[in-house]
Formats: C-alpha cells, sequence, structure tokens
C-alpha cells in the first residue's frame, strides 16, 4: 500500500498555525508572569486607549476590571481559533477530535492562573479559568463556524482541486516569471 503524499500547503498551515498557536500561548504566560504593577499599567494604558475610542462613538467609559477580564477573554479567544485551525490541519476528522482542544485551552488556562499565583502583586481566581475557558469555546466554534462556510461553499472534493490550481497558477506565475528574467538578462548581454 502506497502512502498518499502529503501537500506542501498542508505543511505550510501545519507550521504557521503551530507557530501561531505557541506564539499565543507564549504571549499569555509572558502577560501573567508580570508584576502587579506592571500589569496594572498596561491595563490603564488600555483602558485609555479603549476609553478613548468609545467616548468618540458615545459610549460609556469601561472599569479596569472589565478590561483585565475582556484581555482573558481575548487572548484565550485567539487560542481556541488557533487550536481548531490547528487540529484541522492535523486530521481530517476535526469535530471528532474536539475534545483536544478544549483540554489543550483547559491546561493553558490553569497553567496561567497558577502562574499569576506565584508573580509578585498578583492574585488567581476560579473565575478567570472560567473566563479563560469562555473564550477557548468562543475562539473554537468562530474557528469551526469558518471552516464549516468553507466546506459549505467549495465542498469536500473541490477544496484539494482549489488548492492543485492555486499550486498550478503559482507554478505557471514563477515559470512566466523566470522566461522573462531569462529575456532580460539575454537583453542585457547583448547590448
Amino acid at each position: 500500500m502506497e502512502k498518499e503524499r502529503t501537500s506542501p500547503w498542508l505543511i505550510l498551515f501545519r507550521v504557521v498555525f503551530t507557530a501561531a498557536l505557541i506564539a499565543c500561548i507564549m504571549f499569555i504566560f509572558r502577560n501573567s508572569l508580570e508584576n502587579g504593577a506592571q500589569s496594572s499599567a498596561r491595563s490603564q494604558a488600555v483602558m485609555q486607549l479603549v476609553n478613548g475610542a468609545l467616548a468618540k462613538v458615545h459610549l460609556g467609559p469601561l472599569s479596569e476590571h472589565l478590561i483585565r477580564k475582556l484581555a482573558h477573554f481575548s487572548e484565550f479567544a485567539l487560542e481556541g481559533f488557533l487550536l481548531m485551525l490547528c487540529i484541522r490541519v492535523y486530521t481530517k476528522h476535526f469535530v471528532r477530535h474536539m475534545s483536544w482542544p478544549l483540554l489543550g485551552g483547559m491546561t493553558t488556562a490553569l497553567m496561567d492562573e497558577t502562574i499569576q499565583l506565584h508573580s509578585p502583586n498578583r492574585t488567581s481566581s476560579v473565575v478567570d479559568v472560567w473566563i479563560d475557558m469562555s473564550g477557548v469555546v468562543a475562539g473554537l466554534l468562530f474557528a469551526l463556524i469558518i471552516l464549516l462556510i468553507v466546506l459549505l461553499l467549495f465542498g469536500g472534493k473541490k477544496i484539494p482541486e482549489l488548492m492543485r490550481g492555486m499550486g498550478r497558477g503559482i507554478k505557471e506565475f514563477r515559470n512566466a516569471d523566470d522566461e522573462n528574467n531569462g529575456k532580460q538578462s539575454a537583453k542585457k548581454q547583448d547590448k
């Protein structure tokens, strides 16, 4: 039995999504390692930016506490989104394996709060773990909806054909570019 060759596009997507996921988790942990004063200063800076933007559209100011909770939710929503994309590029049956991204998100949330327990002047909260997990689930669902829309628009069999067509188009563009560069260098040599 011959093993099917992995597409270079799939390999590229695996590398990109995995690197983005690792960067996201590192960002989350870096924020957790900040001491209380650094974290508060960053939250206040973000709060001023957000409240300045909200004031332009005549909406009320948000408190630092709400900004912190929204930051937790947003960081983990991004992680959930990237976890879902990663699971998609590593398996064709991504819906069947939804428990892995959920477990990964829960692990990151628990580690995040544990790190904060040991950071100077920081506190940890079970509520934050729930907010973090809500973000992971929201990110997973958002990615799942996007993946399902793509599947509905192009169909399961059309997506590989679409990628092959893109690959051929890129190859033809490169060949034409190489031919053009060859003609230009030949003209320069003739002069």
